[in-house]
């Protein structure tokens, strides 16, 4: 688990980024800020478009972001949105964050007003199917 001070400064990173998120849909803003092994923070918005099937969300944006500036290993995460409810990251980026991290990523989900909840990968994505499977057929 992250100390207060450093899980702070990392939601302070994401929420900036709820300034930045493009929602003009749903005026769901979402901020993301990852911690990565060497120690780098990375953050991202969501973009939301008219086809819907075409948002980014916030976590694939800090993905994004991380791998770009070639870094490829997630040692935490923070999650934030304008919503009075702690957000949890969707279905597709639970498996995103997988495939960066191990089952042991510590993620924090915020509300707007700071209360949180952490959880494991490992209980957001049970029986996860990650990059260590595919080792396995090398």
């Amino acid at each position: 688990m992250l100390e207060d001070t450093e899980r702070d400064h990392m939601l302070q990173l994401a929420k900036s980024m709820l300034e930045k998120a493009y929602a003009p849909y749903s005026n769901f803003t979402v901020g993301a800020c990852l911690k990565t092994a060497k120690g780098n923070y990375y953050h991202g918005c969501n973009i939301e478009n008219v086809s819907y099937s075409l948002v980014q969300c916030a976590e694939a944006c800090a993905i994004a972001n991380m791998v770009s500036q070639g870094e490829q290993a997630i040692k935490a995460a923070v999650i934030v949105s304008s919503s009075p409810l702690k957000c949890a990251p969707c279905g597709a980026c639970r498996q995103r964050l997988r495939e960066f991290s191990q089952e042991d990523l510590w993620v924090y989900m915020f509300d707007r007003d700071g209360n949180y909840t952490a959880k494991l990968l490992s209980e957001l994505l049970p029986d996860s199917f990650g990059p260590d499977h595919m080792e396995l057929m090398l």
